[in-house]
């Protein structure tokens, strides 16, 4: 895994400290997600992968529409920010 979990965590964190936040674990998602997409142009049979993948995307749209109902300001810049939902 070519992420940078820690990075992540304190670009993303709301204060110190803070590793489990939502913000922090979707943009833990959306990097190892990312990475996952060019794996997979690579090795485009690699299925068992490809259903982790699967998994990981449902874990973080559940995650974002937990925070588009409890904080509707935060979950616009921080999907601006990942560049999601184009």
């Amino acid at each position: 895994m070519t992420v940078d979990k820690q990075s992540v965590i304190t670009k993303y964190a709301r204060h110190e400290g803070d590793s489990g936040s939502a913000n922090v674990q979707i943009a833990i998602l959306t990097a190892r997600i990312n990475d996952l997409t060019d794996h997979f142009r690579q090795h485009p049979k690699d299925h068992h992968s490809r259903q982790g993948l699967l998994k990981m995307v449902g874990t973080r749209r559940r995650l974002l529409s937990y925070l588009k109902r409890k904080d509707l300001e935060g979950y616009r810049s921080l999907i601006e920010e990942l560049g999601l939902r184009h």
